[in-house]
């Protein structure tokens, strides 16, 4: 099934009982949208969606807590999406909130109002990270509300972040050992960044946190993609969404806005090396993938192409696509032969 279409309706920080301290929705989304407003956005919204009927529509409520606002402003904003519903013109909504936010009357009034999808903010699995963070929730809290929304036939969506403070590559790989023990429908990971008027701002200044570089942050999101896929959790986003609102406010932390392709590109510069390394050092190579994977195995720029080269003295590197190999396969042609290599041949390599 392909991904579902989104409207995304936009609640920052509408109903979370603490302040995160890397969080600064107000600067990513500033408009608090009144229900009233809904069934306006959700009209025009739809005219600028692509007509695809393999796809599903949902309306998303992102950014706050949305099940920790009072009941009567979940059901009036609710409401507003009920027209579309009954029409058929959306399919289902989604909702984000936190694992600890999950009572009973809620989740009934979900399963009657269309609601079919939702995220819960995990962001770490480690008790310690979390505290640090101040986002007054447990691992195991996590691990309770991703049980009980499977239990009730809600997909399950979790939030990770890398970088919080106290974090490291050790957490984060029990981050993943839980989540995955756990196994959602599907999962987000971002970089921590410093954003304007969040509190890391102070602490960063101060130099009380560093985040991670780029360099770091792609070779741990390198790690969680291989593990996730190898578990068959789809990985649906990497990296925020690049906005002009976050540009705006962004201080410090591995922000890219082709956060997944530079993870994907290293990943291919990875099944490139470990197919050469082994071989006599050729002058010239081909690489045949499928043609959507062109970009990725030349890197961004071409710095795969670059750093095969320098590393493996070759004078000349051919890229081509072909429609009969799949996605995630790389084909090697040399002077000494042809080889092939897949992703999940370097699961036992890079994990």
């Amino acid at each position: 099934m392909a991904s579902p279409l989104i409207v995304p309706v936009f609640l920052p920080h509408l109903g979370c009982p603490e302040h995160c301290i890397f969080c600064n929705q107000r600067a990513l989304a500033p408009e608090l949208p009144l229900p009233s407003r809904v069934r306006e956005f959700i009209e025009t919204s739809l005219h600028h969606l692509p007509a695809d009927p393999r796809r599903l529509k949902q309306v998303a409520f992102y950014g706050g807590s949305f099940t920790a606002i009072p009941e009567e402003d979940q059901i009036a904003y609710l409401k507003e999406v009920e027209p579309f519903l009954s029409s058929g013109r959306i399919d289902s909504i989604r909702i984000s909130t936190r694992p600890d936010a999950l009572d009973e009357k809620v989740l009934s009034l979900f399963a009657r109002q269309g609601v079919k999808t939702i995220e819960l903010g995990a962001q770490s699995m480690v008790d310690e990270v979390l505290c640090l963070s101040c986002r007054g929730h447990s691992a195991d809290e996590t691990s309770a509300g991703i049980g009980r929304l499977k239990g009730l036939g809600f997909e399950v969506g979790v939030h990770l972040m890398i970088g919080l403070p106290g974090d490291s590559l050790e957490r984060f790989e029990e981050t993943l050992n839980r989540i995955i023990d756990l196994r959602p429908h599907f999962v987000r990971i971002h970089p921590t960044l410093v954003l304007r008027g969040a509190v890391l701002e102070q602490r960063w200044r101060e130099g009380r946190y560093c985040p991670l570089t780029l360099a770091e942050a792609v070779q741990w999101l390198k790690r969680g993609l291989l593990r996730l896929e190898k578990a068959s959790i789809p990985v649906v986003r990497v990296g925020l969404q690049p906005t002009g609102d976050l540009e705006a406010s962004y201080l410090s932390g591995p922000y890219h806005p082709a956060l997944r392709q530079r993870v994907v590109s290293e990943i291919y510069f990875d099944m490139a090396a470990r197919v050469l390394e082994p071989q006599q050092a050729q002058p010239e190579i081909i690489f045949l993938c499928h043609p959507g994977e062109v970009s990725n195995v030349r890197g961004q720029k071409n710095e795969n192409i670059r750093r095969l080269k320098e590393v493996f003295a070759l004078k000349s590197i051919m890229v081509q696509g072909k429609r009969d190999i799949h996605r995630g396969r790389l084909v090697i042609k040399t002077a000494a032969g042809e080889f092939s290599i897949e992703r999940g041949d370097l699961f036992g390599q890079v994990l």
